[in-house]
């Protein structure tokens, strides 16, 4: 049974539409916000 992807960033656990087409493009389920944080303060 597959999962059904939600807008549910992982990191900061907001409701966002940007995490569905950021799964698609890059594999993961973060928001806009979080992933330009992540492109300027890479962990």
């Amino acid at each position: 049974m597959e999962e059904i992807p939600n807008n549910i960033c992982e990191e900061c656990e907001n409701d966002d539409e940007s995490v569905k087409s950021n799964l698609i493009t890059i594999g993961y389920k973060i928001c806009d916000s979080c992933k330009l944080s992540k492109t300027i303060f890479p962990v």
